[in-house]
């Protein structure tokens, strides 16, 4: 397969965005609900699966659609089309704090597999399939689930990293233990597997969970420091509980500190 070749560059610290320059008719398919901005003359299309050549065809279609159906994700794409002359920009934006990677299939053997919820946006002509483990183990303890998403062919793709990017070149033989959620993703030279944490007061009284992830190299990993679902444990425990009254967090007068701080709520 022959993807697009896009241009890029990415803006921003703490909430990114990446900005992509489309030639005439080159295109961009991204995960719906990333969608920015873009100039005029762009033409938005909403289809089945990832609009990769793989997926030709009606058949091919509903099989590109139950790939993304296992993987938890919509059923739908977006692909963004330059149909005038001249240069044309969009932009897709980061789901959370963290930072945008990009990731040139072509220098990892034009194939990366990553988190579900990783993937942001690729050129036009990028495969976005499932990765099945060979393994029973990482399916039934693994954070990351049963199957995890590739990407394939030869184009640039763009992942989300939430909180700081650790990028890890491991040799061959080398070990790295990740916790689950921390994992963005790696190239297809990397071994995977689940290991037990070990140990009665690690595994009940530790906090870590079960099992950690084994990479050994050699081959590139990614790791991030704020997994999206340590991020949303974290905002579920400070949320009000019961009829709406939090828990005065930060003032040991509790409610009669939000009086004193403003909150003159009831």
């Amino acid at each position: 397969m022959t993807a697009h070749e896009v241009d890029y560059a990415i803006y921003g610290e703490e909430m990114q965005y990446v900005e992509i320059e489309l030639d005439p008719q080159e295109g961009i398919v991204a995960e719906v609900g990333s969608f920015m901005m873009m100039d005029d003359g762009i033409k938005m299309e909403t289809i089945f699966g990832d609009g990769s050549q793989k997926d030709s065809g009606f058949l091919g279609k509903i099989l590109g659609a139950g790939k993304r159906i296992l993987t938890g994700e919509s059923l739908f794409m977006t692909v963004f089309y330059n149909d005038l002359m001249g240069k044309r920009k969009v932009s897709f934006a980061s789901p959370y704090p963290g930072k945008i990677i990009p990731i040139d299939l072509t220098q990892f053997g034009g194939k990366f597999i990553c988190q579900k919820d990783a993937f942001l946006c690729a050129a036009k002509g990028v495969s976005v399939g499932i990765e099945f483990s060979k393994k029973i183990g990482r399916g039934l303890l693994g954070g990351e689930g049963f199957i995890m998403q590739k990407l394939e062919g030869d184009g640039m793709v763009f992942v989300h990293a939430g909180g700081t990017m650790a990028k890890k070149e491991l040799q061959a033989g080398e070990i790295l233990r990740v916790d689950t959620g921390c994992i963005i993703g790696f190239d297809k030279t990397i071994d995977y597997d689940i290991e037990f944490v070990g140990g009665i007061k690690n595994t009940i009284f530790g906090g870590e969970g079960l099992v950690f992830a084994k990479l050994r190299g050699p081959g590139t990993v990614y790791v991030q420091s704020l997994p999206f679902s340590r991020l949303a444990g974290r905002v579920l425990a400070a949320a009000p509980q019961g009829g709406g009254k939090n828990k005065g967090e930060g003032s040991v007068l509790g409610g009669l500190g939000d009086l004193l701080n403003g909150d003159n709520r009831f």
